[in-house]
């Protein structure tokens, strides 16, 4: 089976060169990259034009910053495999587990697949104690409205069969997209798997751009998708 790796990228020269490398030695043969560059400023656009450009398979250029979430339609529009999987352009989470969360699906037992980086499974980056309550605090809110027991609704590895996420409209066009797809994913009665997954995660100084007004938004999202709709 194909799968389709869809790469929202904002201002991430830094690390995107690295990060395209090991998607590209990730042990997947059969593989797409989708590359959206949601209107860097830093030089990202640049690098891609000139250094990235025969590194993946298409690339899209968002002429004004829109968010993760636009990022993801835009790349969904794209997308020929049968997964998809949403890959960020930091160093993160690691390719090299593609298959640890495909597995589910190839067994045939699961349509969407999580990463929690909260189940082990490998190593986890010990920092940012608040961000690591924030996170567990959204899961458990969202978990109550969808009835799911989930432990990591704001993972970035988030896998899907194409044809599930192909009928999911997503209207966030921010970081808001997590709680959004799960509320519609748990209302859809597919069935969701959470495979424990490795975290490098980076600091704030490092570039990590979520923060807490995200947080506070996301709580909006959970209660509008599991409340009005």
């Amino acid at each position: 089976m194909k799968l389709s790796i869809i790469i929202p990228c904002y201002n991430e020269k830094r690390h995107l060169s690295e990060l395209i490398s090991l998607v590209r030695a990730s042990p997947v043969k059969d593989k797409e990259i989708i590359l959206v560059d949601d209107c860097s400023n830093d030089g990202t656009t640049e690098l891609i034009r000139t250094q990235l450009i025969n590194e993946v398979d298409k690339i899209i250029y968002h002429p004004k910053n829109m968010g993760k979430g636009a990022a993801i339609r835009s790349g969904l529009k794209c997308v020929t495999g049968d997964m998809v999987i949403i890959q960020d352009a930091d160093l993160e989470y690691d390719p090299m587990e593609y298959v640890k969360l495909m597995a589910p699906i190839l067994q045939g037992k699961a349509d969407v697949v999580y990463g929690s980086r909260f189940m082990g499974g490998g190593p986890h980056r010990v920092h940012l104690f608040w961000h690591y309550v924030g996170n567990r605090m959204l899961t458990i809110f969202s978990n109550m409205f969808t009835n799911l027991n989930l432990t990591d609704i704001e993972t970035c590895y988030k896998l899907f069969k194409t044809e599930v996420i192909k009928k999911i409209r997503i209207e966030q066009d921010r970081f808001g997209i997590e709680p959004e797809i799960t509320a519609k994913i748990a209302r859809g009665k597919y069935r969701i798997y959470e495979v424990g997954i490795s975290y490098y995660g980076r600091s704030y100084g490092e570039g990590k751009k979520i923060g807490w007004k995200d947080g506070f938004k996301a709580i909006y999202v959970i209660m509008r998708y599991g409340i009005f709709r």
